[in-house]
């Protein structure tokens, strides 16, 4: 492969090939031994989705449910609870000083999954996402609707919500789960937890005045300072292990520069042997071989075929033919993910001969920012308002690059979707991008969040762009790539049998 002016990059850590699953595990069908886990999250994209999380916990507990006994544990949302499928009540949660009392609902997926769903129709059951209304205003109310649900975890794992199911181990996400492994070890019970942090500048920051209302002791003094309380801060404290989505990210969290504040506590945790980086997958759906939302599904190798979906993609955005590079932008509208840099550097890329399409939404002043951009650039630059999976996908299938100038990016899935579509990643070098982008093979790594190294690397693009043979081994290097759940599903399942004999022996 011809060799273009690199920069130097320490190797990530190379993924091992996917395992198959064993032939008589139906998808989803719990095993019938290993360890009882009970997954708590506050999204699922079988029913509700804000982000990666809702990703995630639709596919690893699927992925751990070959070995293990694994029931997820979700918010009674509208789209749960009178989403078609039949709901049992199974249980019940207790008040707790202002922490009302809950029915415990189970109800099974097509492929035998387990989900139960703790229903309060005055918490949960809200128009709006999970944890903002309709207008994108944060509920008033986040800190008791988020402790009621990290209290019934505690209360499942404890066995005292009637459940005739109690797990081995709980397995919490993010903040608003976070608060689980403070009441279990508040109240002396000794059940292992997993925290998983999907994004550390997310944290749940709330008023100190709510300690009573949440039954949080005076002695607690993990959550920092008077002014305000944290219930990630809590949940790293308490777990029995914090995991993270890349190793990448692993490391940086320890430090001041990508540690939000948290820096400190997370370096003990990691000395003590207590953090893990462990990469996110993607579910086998991201085939471009067989995915019914492409105009012309292709193969490694099936160029022309991708070059069809690029002539589509172009037509169904308004974009103009064109014979240059096709820059996509599969994202939130928000700075963490370098929107300001791509709007920056725009004009070079259309000077340059390349077009632009973009889908996402997020923060008003940069929506506002890139809508300008396409109406500057008719034909050069689309703006795709809002979110469509399978245009998503068809952008991915189109576009030659993908632009992920993230400031920071815990994992990120958007690079590996793009892979899995011969669409080569152009991304800042940092957190799960480094681990999954193998710089100049699987796609083009810049090493600054700034945006003269974007536009290095745009440079890159345009010059792999004109040489195909590199471009298409690129292409066929990217979608080679393994990235199922399989592996991320082994090595969790690994960390849980670690964690049980140590707490046993605690």
């Amino acid at each position: 492969m011809p060799t273009i002016d690199r920069p130097h990059f320490p190797p990530a850590r190379r993924r091992p090939a996917r395992r198959a699953p064993p032939p008589d595990r139906a998808r989803g069908t719990p095993a019938p031994h290993g360890e009882r886990v009970l997954f708590a999250t506050t999204e699922m994209a079988d029913f509700v989705k804000a982000g990666g999380l809702g990703d995630v916990s639709s596919a690893l507990p699927r992925a751990l449910a070959r070995e293990h006994d694994v029931r997820v544990l979700l918010p009674g949302y509208r789209a749960v609870v009178h989403g078609g499928r039949p709901l049992r009540i199974v249980g019940r949660t207790r008040p707790h000083h202002e922490l009302p009392a809950c029915a415990v609902g189970e109800l099974r997926l097509r492929d035998g999954l387990c989900v139960l769903v703790l229903c309060n129709e005055a918490l949960y059951e809200r128009d709006g996402s999970p944890y903002v209304d309709a207008q994108g205003r944060e509920w008033s109310d986040n800190d008791l609707r988020f402790a009621t649900f990290s209290h019934a975890a505690a209360e499942i794992a404890a066995g005292r919500a009637g459940l005739p199911w109690r797990p081995d181990l709980l397995h919490l996400n993010d903040w608003p789960g976070a608060l689980a492994a403070c009441y279990l070890d508040w109240r002396g019970d000794r059940v292992p937890s997993v925290l998983t942090i999907h994004n550390l500048a997310y944290q749940g920051v709330f008023a100190p005045g709510c300690r009573s209302r949440l039954g949080i002791p005076e002695r607690a003094a993990e959550f920092g300072t008077r002014r305000s309380l944290s219930f990630l801060k809590g949940g790293l404290a308490n777990a029995s292990h914090l995991t993270t989505v890349s190793e990448t990210y692993a490391r940086q969290i320890t430090e001041p520069a990508h540690g939000c504040g948290l820096d400190a506590v997370l370096r003990k945790r990691m000395a003590e042997g207590r953090l893990t980086g462990i990469v996110n997958g993607i579910d086998a759906s991201w085939d471009a071989s067989r995915d019914p939302a492409l105009w012309s599904p292709f193969a490694v190798g099936e160029w022309t075929r991708r070059r069809a979906n690029g002539r589509e993609v172009r037509a169904e955005l308004g974009l103009l033919p064109g014979d240059g590079p096709l820059f996509a932008v599969v994202s939130r509208i928000v700075q963490q993910k370098g929107l300001d840099m791509i709007c920056e550097a725009a004009p070079q890329l259309v000077a340059a001969g390349g077009q632009l399409a973009l889908i996402g939404r997020g923060e008003p002043a940069l929506e506002r920012r890139t809508a300008a951009l396409a109406q500057r650039f008719p034909g050069r630059v689309a703006y795709w308002h809002g979110f469509d999976g399978g245009l998503a996908r068809r952008m991915f299938a189109g576009a030659d690059f993908l632009l992920m100038p993230s400031r920071y990016e815990p994992c990120g899935l958007s690079q590996m979707y793009a892979q899995a579509y011969g669409c080569l990643p152009l991304a800042h070098a940092t957190g799960g991008l480094r681990d999954t982008i193998e710089d100049g093979v699987t796609g083009l790594l810049f090493p600054d969040a700034s945006v003269g190294s974007l536009r290095h690397g745009l440079q890159r693009a345009f010059r792999v762009f004109a040489e195909p043979m590199l471009l298409g081994a690129m292409r066929g290097a990217a979608m080679l790539e393994q990235h199922g759940w399989e592996e991320p599903g082994r090595r969790y399942a690994e960390l849980y049998r670690r964690i049980l004999p140590r707490q046993a022996a605690a």
